[in-house]
């Protein structure tokens, strides 16, 4: 029951905000990690490609080993992978990094304002960041057929790296 308030919370948490627009400044967020704080604004001039997850999301299990991969894969090119977590209760977060590990940074919102920030609809999401902090692609839900394209995209915004 309380997984499916905090879903519910985030759905209408998010429905009353309005998705990113490509080009845009990307929110800023500055929460508490598991290695301590997680600032977008540090990350200036690398890709990011931020990902809003949550223990109770089957497909978010399925995105954690291609984003453990591009972080490997891109990170010495600039990439930096941010899992931001949006579970009410950090046990539940806890939990599912013990079975599903994360080789990326991950940050924890219980609050879910970040997630209301960039107006995310569903989980999980991801939003591609430029090296100058601004939106290059918004894209929700994770299937295998999703992977080629998205590192296409990464693998594009990184040509921009300087």
């Amino acid at each position: 029951m309380k997984r499916i308030a905090v879903m519910l919370a985030v759905a209408l948490a998010a429905s009353s905000a309005c998705a990113l627009e490509k080009g845009v400044a990307a929110p800023q967020f500055d929460l508490q990690g598991l290695d301590g704080a997680v600032k977008l604004a540090k990350l200036q001039g690398k890709v990011v490609y931020v990902d809003f997850w949550a223990s109770w999301c089957g497909p978010c299990r399925q995105s954690f080993p291609w984003m453990n991969e591009m972080q490997a894969k891109y990170g010495a090119r600039g990439l930096q992978v941010v899992g931001v977590n949006v579970d009410a209760n950090n046990a539940d977060a806890r939990q599912f990094l013990a079975a599903t590990p994360a080789r990326f940074v991950i940050g924890f919102d219980p609050q879910g304002a970040t997630p209301r920030s960039y107006g995310i609809k569903g989980m999980p999401s991801s939003v591609l960041i430029g090296p100058d902090g601004k939106v290059l692609l918004e894209h929700s839900g994770f299937r295998d057929a999703d992977r080629a394209e998205l590192e296409s995209r990464i693998q594009s915004a990184l040509g921009a790296v300087k």
